[in-house]
């Protein structure tokens, strides 16, 4: 039996042959710090070999799915300060790995989003097989807004999702789509209420992992071939132009900006 006791800043709860994955930091509205990011990598690699799982759910504890990464690790340089002395090349190893697992799960994975999911919980959400959103949900993926490259997935899963043009306007303006708006264009399955929204998740997630279980792992494996084309096409490149755009004048501008709670004055450099 796979434990998964040990993890400090998410819940996996197993039953009916269901694992259910609740991002846990409601303070810091499930903010990706505090060790989060290395305990989803690992997560998703003991799922795949967790012979008592057919499916997932993956959603957040209390008014968030996942603000993304916590800026409040951000020094006044607008520098990680657990990354900040790594070389640019080892800061992409964790956001690379993180996604490689959460494709490698073979079973599907059902986002349950219950409200806002930013930057890179915009990516774990839109990485999940079937996206069902709470209608107070909202999606965006705001790197831009911190002067930084939409590298750690964005970049893939929002063109195939949406389409180039809309991808483009989303993320090279970082600005929020509502839960009705992204079901209208595809960004999310369906959109329930809030109170429906678990019972929902649950629901399909029982239904798929009672259903045929290697007709349904190979479907979603074949067309996993389509995303893993992308990745290979896209995630390395924008996750090395993220790294090199945290260097800039304007990521260590956006990062004082907010902590110091005002509009950031871009000057492009």
């Amino acid at each position: 039996m796979v434990d998964y006791s040990s993890y400090r800043t998410i819940i996996v709860e197993k039953a009916n042959k269901v694992a259910t994955i609740t991002l846990n930091r409601p303070d810091r509205l499930n903010a990706i710090g505090d060790g989060m990011h290395e305990e989803l990598e690992h997560v998703f690699s003991q799922l795949n070999d967790d012979s008592e799982v057919n499916a997932v759910i993956l959603t957040g504890a209390g008014r968030a799915f996942c603000a993304g990464g916590d800026i409040s690790g951000m020094g006044g340089d607008g520098e990680s300060k657990e990354s900040a002395p790594a070389p640019a090349i080892t800061m992409s190893r964790g956001p690379r790995r993180l996604i490689l697992n959460m494709l490698e799960v073979e079973v599907p994975i059902i986002t349950a989003i219950n409200g806002a999911a930013v930057g890179l919980g915009a990516t774990l959400a839109l990485f999940g097989d079937v996206i069902i959103a709470s209608e107070n949900a909202r999606i965006a993926d705001t790197h831009v807004r911190l002067g930084l490259v939409a590298g750690d997935g964005g970049a893939v899963i929002w063109p195939l999702l949406v389409g180039v043009h809309r991808a483009k306007q989303y993320l090279l303006t970082g600005d929020f789509v509502s839960a009705e708006e992204a079901e209208r264009i595809g960004l999310v399955n369906q959109v329930v209420p809030a109170e429906e929204l678990m019972p929902t998740a649950r629901a399909l997630a029982e239904r798929l992992a009672n259903g045929p279980t290697w007709a349904m792992r190979w479907t979603k494996a074949s067309i996993n071939k389509l995303i893993r084309e992308r990745m290979n096409l896209i995630l390395d490149t924008s996750l090395a132009f993220e790294a090199l755009s945290t260097t800039t004048e304007d990521h260590r501008e956006a990062a004082r900006a907010f902590m110091e709670k005002r509009d950031p004055h871009y000057t492009g450099r």
